[in-house]
């Protein structure tokens, strides 16, 4: 049965003919807000969501009428969420922070 609440299939992976549950959008974005708390604070929105195709995470980061994407393998999003690493992640959101804040509307 489809989690009718969030229609992203990233919530659930295959790992060797076994199926493991993992992190929803949700919880990637709450993380990413952790590691920049100034996120919501100034005006800069977030979002991600599991692209199938790019077999990766787009992370969403939008203020006013700009946006801008960065992808994340899915190992590095792990690490992450483990709290093992996130220097690829505070990397590329630190990026598109500062890429946003410079680009004009």
């Amino acid at each position: 049965m489809e989690n009718e609440k969030d229609p992203n299939p990233a919530t659930l992976r295959e790992i060797s003919g076994e199926v493991e549950a993992m992190y929803d959008k949700a919880q990637l974005c709450e993380k990413i807000r952790s590691i920049y708390p100034d996120i919501g604070a100034c005006g800069i929105d977030v979002d991600a969501k599991y692209d199938e195709t790019m077999k990766s995470w787009v992370v969403d980061l939008k203020k006013d009428k700009k946006e801008l994407k960065t992808y994340l393998l899915p190992e590095e999003a792990d690490q992450c969420m483990e709290g093992r690493q996130c220097v690829s992640l505070a990397i590329q959101v630190n990026q598109l922070i500062s890429d946003l804040e410079r680009r004009p509307v």
